[in-house]
């Protein structure tokens, strides 16, 4: 599919200022819309799609870190299920041909990690924090409504990491503390959490080109289609750590600090892409030592830039 227009909810966050070069790349000819209405307002959602109805929407805006969701769960709800329902009404409403590709996301399995496989799409959705019920929540409703009529599919992407991504998630916690001890802004001790779960990693590069591969064969996906985008090689957070060390060029002291240690983990989480090998020809391109090395340059560049 060539689209004309493509809206992009969430564009200023993290996983959207990577997926609009590559969407403007993919797709040369496309208008590219940031979305500027906030998604929990019902009214600004459907006057925006009225007037400038898109053939394509990426819905990223979302209260995405475990940690924000369960200090504010209201806002949580009212960003990631309620938002996300007004944006699916209003494009059924107001744009009917447009398709939806909404962010889901693995969180949203849960419990089923505790098989220990690596999860196909028709693992049943069992959230273990207020993230992955919100989404799973969501991501149920949208399934419901392309039964309805509407054009949606629904990408469950696995634990992505790159450049720019705040340091609520693990890894980018992990580059800043190495950062700021490289720059001499902190001593040599770094403070973690559980160093033991595996998790799925992937470069969020890899995730937005999956994104735009929905838009290039957007006729060939069953309405509701749900996708996997996972690299199916898990790694443990222990391991993370030590290439980021490596990375950074420092090995500092590591002490576990108890407000880091999370309630309701999993061992492992692990997914399998197959499907989206199928439907997208997608798979993970970028190497693991180029995701590390550009999340150490991001974080040691921001360091320095900020005041001592």
């Amino acid at each position: 599919m060539t689209p004309s227009r493509v809206l992009v909810t969430g564009s200023n966050g993290f996983v959207g200022r990577h997926l609009l070069p590559i969407l403007a790349n993919r797709f040369p000819g496309a208008t590219l819309q940031s979305a500027q209405f906030d998604v929990t307002d019902r009214a600004a959602v459907f006057s925006t799609i009225r007037q400038s109805p898109p053939d394509i929407c990426l819905h990223l805006a979302a209260i995405s870190a475990v940690p924000a969701a369960r200090q504010d769960p209201d806002r949580a709800w009212q960003v990631n299920l309620h938002g996300t329902l007004h944006l699916a009404d209003a494009l059924r409403a107001e744009a009917p041909d447009c398709l939806l590709v909404f962010a889901s996301s693995a969180d949203a399995y849960g419990m089923s990690f505790r098989s220990g496989m690596a999860l196909t799409e028709g693992a049943p959705l069992a959230p273990l924090n207020i993230y992955g019920a919100t989404k799973a929540a969501a991501d149920l409703a949208l399934g419901a409504m392309a039964a309805e009529g509407l054009r949606v599919v629904r990408v469950r992407a696995f634990n992505h990491i790159g450049p720019g991504q705040s340091e609520d998630f693990v890894v980018a916690a992990f580059a800043r503390q190495l950062a700021r001890i490289a720059l001499g802004r902190q001593p040599l001790v770094m403070q973690v959490g559980d160093l033991s779960p595996m998790r799925d990693f992937m470069d969020v590069r890899d995730v937005c080109a999956g994104y735009a591969a929905c838009i290039e064969v957007a006729e060939r996906l069953a309405p509701g289609e749900a996708l996997n985008l996972a690299s199916g090689v898990p790694r443990r957070v222990a391991d993370v750590l030590e290439d980021l060390m490596q990375a950074a060029g420092v090995h500092p002291e590591i002490q576990t600090d108890p407000t880091r240690l999370r309630p309701s983990d999993i061992p492992v989480v692990c997914g399998s892409a197959a499907k989206a090998r199928d439907l997208l020809g997608w798979r993970p391109m970028i190497p693991w030592t180029e995701t590390i090395a550009s999340v150490t340059r991001y974080w040691k560049d921001r360091v320095a830039s900020e005041p001592t």
